[in-house]
């Protein structure tokens, strides 16, 4: 059953469906948002158990993507373009596997169509062990989670979840239990088997491991018209290192002739 997305729409044009990644809100590509919004009628959302958008026990691809379906019925777009990050790009490929004809043209950024190993463990583990209602500030959070998590910048997007509550301490607004209990499905591959004929663009962080030479055979499969780009001296948050080469990426891409049937 399709849960209602929060959301924030921008700008004038055509439009885009913008979808973040795992952990994250629609906030984490708002400056993409920004950079797009002159051309395109941005519509950014935020996935269930993330953000201010409603919790659910259930958190895999099908049911992301059926919720973004749901958003697009709801504001009455019949086709759209979409872009994804991580998480959100896997909804992304649902998506455009499952309604072909709901989907301009797919950006999918530093994401391939395959199953992941477990790649956050530490993350989940030192989120879980936070005694969030003991907790005094979020310089406290931050200490705490340092004995799981080393790096500050990963530190700063994750307790960007923490939020006061009104009982006092603090809690998330992420489904955190849900997240940890369903990362099985998160980390799995889209299902649907398309294919999806139209224009798709990969973007990949050069010092990235997460598009390998194992993803060549589906991604070939699942999306025979994909185009790959790689944007060097970037990572996994390619549109957070370099926003401007990211977003003028996407723009030629979505600005290229669209070949409607």
């Amino acid at each position: 059953m399709s849960v209602s997305l929060h959301h924030r729409v921008d700008g004038q044009g055509p439009p885009l469906i913008l979808l973040h990644g795992l952990f994250g809100s629609l906030e984490n590509l708002g400056g993409i948002a920004q950079r797009l919004s002159d051309q395109w009628r941005v519509h950014a959302l935020d996935l269930r158990n993330h953000g201010r958008s409603p919790h659910s026990d259930t958190m895999d691809y099908p049911a992301m993507a059926a919720d973004v379906k749901a958003y697009m019925d709801d504001a009455g777009l019949d086709r759209a373009s979409v872009l994804g990050h991580s998480m959100g790009g896997k909804v992304a490929m649902e998506l455009a596997l499952t309604w072909p004809h709901s989907v301009d043209r797919l950006v999918v950024a530093d994401i391939a169509p395959v199953a992941y190993p477990p790649r956050h463990d530490a993350i989940l583990d030192g989120l879980m062990s936070l005694d969030t209602a003991a907790l005094r500030s979020r310089r406290d959070a931050d200490e705490r989670l340092a004995e799981k998590v080393s790096t500050p910048a990963v530190r700063q997007f994750l307790l960007k979840n923490l939020v006061r509550r009104r009982e006092g301490g603090f809690g998330w607004r992420m489904n955190l239990p849900v997240i940890a209990d369903q990362y099985e499905a998160i980390a799995a591959a889209p299902s649907a088997s398309g294919p999806f004929t139209r224009p798709t663009l990969f973007i990949k962080g050069a010092a990235s491991d997460y598009i390998g030479e194992e993803a060549r055979e589906p991604t070939t499969r699942l999306f025979p018209a994909a185009s790959l780009r790689m944007i060097p001296e970037t990572g996994h948050w390619l549109h957070a290192e370099k926003p401007d080469r990211f977003a003028n990426t996407v723009r030629r891409f979505l600005c290229a002739e669209l070949d409607r049937p």
